[in-house]
């Protein structure tokens, strides 16, 4: 009896190994011969799941984002049941920071991704979205108004910080100081 394949785990191999080809050679190395390749695959494979490569950066970007979510659920659940809304956005904002080695490389991944975005702008439709709810989040954590734009500013913080810890500027001593010292200025 021949074996069930589950789409979505080949679909996520597949993007997993695009992703260590990015996080190695960068975006600019990832092709369908290069994914798969990586993955241990025949091309033919990645093609039957991926027409495009565009549709495969997707996904690949998608697997990221999750990976992401995963992480900062993870965190704020292990707060427990109601904490301070300080230290929620606290927790929730350093689990968005490539603090681990884990992290860093999601996150090299990501930002590579994010470059490739800005160029092709509609292969990452969810974004935007995501961004407008994260904001609103961190929006009714924050104790005044205008709120929103406290919120889209840590938000383009730890971005930045994220930028700075990738590119060894800063260390995550330094990054979660920063972050510290500017929810200091917000909740007093």
């Amino acid at each position: 009896m021949p074996r069930k394949v589950d789409p979505r785990q080949r679909r996520t191999l597949i993007a997993d190994a695009l992703m260590r080809v990015a996080a190695d050679r960068g975006l600019e190395a990832v092709s369908l011969r290069h994914v798969a390749a990586e993955a241990g695959v025949s091309a033919g494979m990645v093609q039957h799941y991926f027409t495009t490569k565009d549709e495969m950066m997707a996904f690949a970007l998608s697997v990221v984002r999750d990976r992401g979510r995963a992480r900062v659920e993870a965190a704020v659940a292990a707060l427990g049941p109601d904490p301070q809304p300080r230290l929620l956005l606290r927790t929730l904002l350093a689990a968005l920071l490539p603090l681990d080695e884990a992290a860093r490389e999601d996150g090299r991944v990501a930002l590579a991704f994010l470059s490739w975005t800005a160029l092709h702008p509609a292969a990452a439709p969810g974004l935007r979205p995501d961004t407008a709810q994260l904001v609103e989040f961190i929006a009714g954590l924050l104790p005044r108004a205008p709120a929103s734009d406290a919120a889209a500013g840590l938000l383009a913080l730890v971005e930045g910080l994220g930028v700075y810890l990738l590119g060894g500027q800063y260390t995550p001593v330094q990054a979660t100081a920063a972050l510290d010292h500017q929810l200091d200025l917000l909740f007093t």
